[in-house]
C-alpha cells in the first residue's frame, strides 16, 4: 500500500471541505449541472481520444498501482541476485529450487534457469514481459493524463454555458443566482478532478514505470548472468551500473562498514 497516495488525497479532500464549511456549508458547492458538465464531458473526450478496452483496462490497473505503489530498492536487488549467482555457481541450479525471492519478476527469472531453458529464451520472455507491463502502466498514465488535461477545459465549458444562461435571463433575478454558481462551480469540479486526482495518479504511474524499467532491466541480465554460471562479483560489478552515482556510493559506504 502506497501511503503517499492515501494521505495525499485524504489531505487534499479534507483542506477543500475544510475551506467549504468555513464559507458555509457544503450544499452551496453542490450543482447537479455542473457534475453533467464536468463527468460527462471528460468521459466523452477519454472516450474519443482512446479505445473503450484500453479505458476499462487502463483506469482500474492505473488506481491499483498508484494505491499499491511497492517501493522498490535497486540495492537490495543486486543483493538478492548475487546471492542466487552464489548458490548456482556452489550448488548447481537445482539447489535454486527452493531458494525464496521476494521479486515475482526475478523469481520468474530463477525458475527459468531452474528449468534448463537457453538464455537466448528467457532473455526474449522476460523482455517482451518486461515490455508488455510497461506498455500497460503508459496506458494507464495516458488515460488519466487525457482526464486530468480535458477536465478543466470542460470546467470552461460548464462556466460559458452558465454565464449564458445567466445573461439569457437578466430580466428574472430569481434564476441568475443558479446559474452563476453552475458556472463557478463547473470550473471548480473540473480543477479539482484535475490537480487533486487525475495528474498526481498520471504522475505516479509515470514514476512506477521508470522505476519498473530499471528494475526489470536489471533482474534481465542478472538473470542472464547467472544462467552462464558468472560470479557473484562479476554480476554485482555489472548491475551496479544501473544505479545512480549516490546509491554506487551508499553500495560502497555499506560493504565498507560490512
Amino acid at each position: 500500500m502506497d501511503i503517499s497516495t492515501i494521505v495525499g488525497t485524504l489531505l487534499g479532500i479534507a483542506t477543500v471541505v475544510l475551506l467549504m464549511l468555513m464559507d458555509g456549508h457544503l450544499s452551496i458547492y453542490v450543482s447537479d449541472h455542473a457534475a453533467i458538465v464536468i463527468f460527462g464531458g471528460a468521459t466523452a473526450s477519454t472516450m474519443i481520444r482512446f479505445p473503450f478496452s484500453s479505458i476499462m483496462h487502463g483506469l482500474p490497473m492505473g488506481m491499483r498501482f498508484a494505491l499499491q505503489l511497492r517501493p522498490l530498492d535497486p540495492r537490495a536487488l543486486i543483493e538478492e541476485i548475487t546471492k542466487v549467482a552464489d548458490i548456482m555457481r556452489k550448488s548447481g541450479p537445482m539447489a535454486l529450487e527452493n531458494h525464496q525471492v521476494e521479486d515475482p519478476f526475478l523469481a520468474q527469472g530463477i525458475r527459468y534457469v531452474v528449468d534448463g531453458y537457453d538464455a537466448e529464451f528467457i532473455k526474449d520472455t522476460m523482455e517482451k514481459d518486461r515490455d508488455t507491463f510497461l506498455a500497460h502502466l503508459d496506458e494507464g498514465q495516458k488515460i488519466y493524463r487525457a482526464i486530468g488535461d480535458c477536465a478543466p477545459a470542460w470546467g470552461m465549458v460548464g462556466t460559458l454555458l452558465g454565464m449564458v444562461g445567466m445573461f439569457a435571463n437578466m430580466d428574472d433575478p430569481s434564476k441568475l443566482g443558479p446559474f452563476m454558481a453552475t458556472a463557478l462551480l463547473a470550473t471548480l469540479y473540473g480543477a479539482l478532478i484535475a490537480n487533486l486526482f487525475c495528474l498526481p495518479i498520471a504522475d505516479k504511474l509515470h514514476l512506477k514505470l521508470e522505476e519498473e524499467d530499471l528494475s526489470r532491466s536489471l533482474i534481465i541480465d542478472g538473470v542472464l548472468q547467472i544462467r552462464q554460471a558468472k560470479s557473484s562479483g562479476i554480476i554485482r560489478e555489472m548491475l551496479l551500473s544501473y544505479l545512480p552515482e549516490h546509491h554506487k556510493a551508499h553500495f560502497a559506504e555499506a560493504e565498507a562498514a560490512a
